[in-house]
């Protein structure tokens, strides 16, 4: 019987600091010993998978989280005949403080259920085009995160109270909302680490960086929609990549598409007699 084929994808986002993401679901293919020269940041979907690292074994399940360092070989297969599902990033080496290659040679293994899922949502934004700093608020969350178990100090969320970094973000924001910018550019801009500026954002006002630009996105969409402008040509002018990313986040917004929203122009509502 022929091997059954993969279920691959594998793609480099525009973000700074991953290098691949891939997605996989392998019923009998076993990896051989090999090394990568980034970080591999797995979490297990279905099934789970064994591996070798530095002579010793470790096992994968759905609820963990797994960092393998850079240039340290391993191998990979799957520890039960239905096969497993994965996702992987290949951070970039820069993620993480390459001093701790040795703390997560001897603890690949985070059990920590809110990290997975940061992660779980880093990789949706990645898959949706256009979402580079949703998905670099996200990386800088989880990169935190894992030196944080590395050094043994995961504590909770802090709560960074830095208002006026935060108020120099947002000036900044609302100047290139409909352009962009990336998290790192803003980083260089206000002398601040990405980290902290998104800690000292989402303090001050509630919200992520990415979600304060996706809400000033939408709000000038909505202006032009009820002038007429049709809406294919709405998302370049407010800064989304087409019209469907436009839709998805109109409607997690508005509660309505944009092509219903502006059919609703000029409608005016008939006062009760």
């Amino acid at each position: 019987m022929a091997a059954a084929r993969p279920d691959i994808t594998a793609w480099r986002p525009a973000v700074a600091g991953i290098e691949e993401v891939f997605h996989a679901h392998f019923t009998d293919h076993t990896y051989p010993m090999h090394t990568h020269d980034a970080w591999t940041l797995l979490i297990v979907d279905e099934g789970m998978v064994r591996y070798d690292l530095d002579r010793h074994e470790h096992g994968v399940l759905t609820h963990v989280v797994t960092l393998l360092p850079p240039h340290v070989p391993h191998n990979g297969g799957a520890a039960t005949p239905e096969g497993f599902r994965k996702r992987v990033l290949y951070l970039d080496v820069g993620q993480v403080d390459e001093g701790l290659v040795g703390t997560a040679v001897d603890r690949p293994v985070v059990d920590d259920p809110a990290l997975r899922r940061r992660i779980h949502r880093l990789h949706a934004a990645l898959a949706g085009p256009g979402d580079e700093l949703e998905a670099a608020s996200r990386l800088a969350l989880v990169s935190e995160r894992l030196e944080q178990h590395l050094r043994n100090r995961a504590e909770p969320v802090r709560h960074v109270h830095d208002r006026r970094v935060a108020h120099r973000l947002r000036d900044l924001l609302d100047e290139r909302f409909v352009a962009g910018i990336t998290l790192q550019e803003a980083g260089l801009r206000l002398q601040a680490h990405h980290t902290h500026l998104v800690r000292a954002f989402s303090r001050e006002f509630g919200m992520a960086p990415h979600q304060y630009v996706t809400g000033r996105r939408v709000d000038l969409a909505r202006r032009l929609l009820l002038q007429g402008m049709p809406a294919s040509d709405v998302a370049s002018a407010v800064g989304f990549y087409d019209q469907s990313h436009l839709t998805r986040h109109f409607k997690r917004v508005v509660g309505t598409g944009p092509g219903h929203y502006a059919r609703t122009r000029g409608a005016l509502a008939v006062p009760a007699s």
